[in-house]
């Protein structure tokens, strides 16, 4: 799979920051910090072969602003 970089969070430095991706085969890509036991316990049929990251609501803006 490649991966075209589109955004990352505002607020990080020069690494370990949530970010957004363009995959080749049209779907996205979600780099974001790691959820704690009890947040992922809440999730909706989480699948064996699933995660789930949390991210920045500035990141989801700057795609929306780009797609739109």
């Amino acid at each position: 799979m490649q991966l075209e970089f589109i955004r990352k969070w505002s607020n990080s430095g020069t690494g370990n920051c949530p970010a957004l991706y363009r995959a080749d085969n049209g779907n996205y890509v979600v780099q974001g910090w790691q959820l704690d036991e009890t947040t992922r316990a809440s999730l909706r049929d989480l699948g064996e072969n699933e995660t789930a990251v949390e991210v920045p609501a500035d990141v989801i803006a700057g795609i929306m602003a780009r797609e739109s």
